[in-house]
């Protein structure tokens, strides 16, 4: 099972968010290509990336940030935040990013998620992120009151390469993921699914090892590391 430690970026710092709010984010007193290397250095090969300032804005902010961290340390790096174009999806193509990750623009407009996937062959990711089965958007702001799978379902046959799922109730607060729905999305998902959310000890990886779900490729690991509740070292030794 492929681990991604995670790094969110404002204003050239990282940050995490709990459950997608603005307004209680901690930052964390290191550079994201520095975050990286850390990373690198451990022997993880995959990079989770989120460019927060690109999320607000609609536009790629970082990515200089992330054409430096592939450059420097030839990360596997999935990214997202903010991608609303295909010209937004072939600048980070072209830079050497294997997996651009869509959200809002992609799930308000299913035209646009086909495009990117008929153009973008095997590059684009969709970011699903729910509370309570129903599926949010804009910043987790807006609920569309469409379940996740029924979406799924709409879009499965586009041409996704992968789906991270997100169960907004627990991002940012380390309670554990939510195992039971991600097995659900994955049970129907054309594609490999990542799960996000809440990851707070070894054992959540462990656990979602031990789910033997061939069609779950990966974990996202954030907060428990900059907060220290889960080593790198430790980490380092489920890759």
């Amino acid at each position: 099972m492929k681990i991604f430690p995670a790094i969110d970026i404002k204003d050239k710092k990282c940050v995490r968010l709990v459950q997608g709010d603005f307004d209680n984010k901690t930052e964390y007193n290191i550079s994201p290509i520095d975050q990286a290397g850390r990373y690198k250095d451990h022997g993880f090969k995959n990079l989770h990336v989120v460019d927060l300032d690109g999320a607000l804005t609609g536009k790629t902010v970082n990515l200089d940030i992330i054409k430096e961290i592939i450059s420097k340390h030839d990360l596997k790096i999935e990214v997202g935040g903010g991608l609303r174009t295909l010209d937004s999806i072939k600048n980070y193509v072209h830079a050497g990013v294997e997996k651009v990750i869509l959200g809002s623009a992609a799930i308000k407009n299913k035209e646009f998620l086909k495009e990117a996937c008929i153009k973008f062959n095997n590059k684009i990711a969709l970011g699903l992120d729910a509370k309570d089965g129903n599926l949010f958007v804009s910043g987790w702001k807006e609920n569309l009151n469409v379940k996740t799978m029924d979406f799924l379902n709409e879009v499965n046959e586009f041409g996704v390469s992968r789906l991270i799922f997100t169960d907004i109730n627990r991002d940012g607060t380390k309670v554990s993921p939510n195992f039971e729905e991600t097995i659900k999305i994955a049970s129907i998902s054309k594609c490999p699914v990542i799960i996000s959310g809440g990851v707070s000890s070894l054992q959540d990886i462990k656990k979602a090892k031990e789910l033997g779900n061939k069609n779950i490729e990966g974990i996202i690991v954030g907060k428990a590391i900059y907060d220290g509740d889960i080593k790198l070292d430790e980490l380092a030794k489920e890759i």
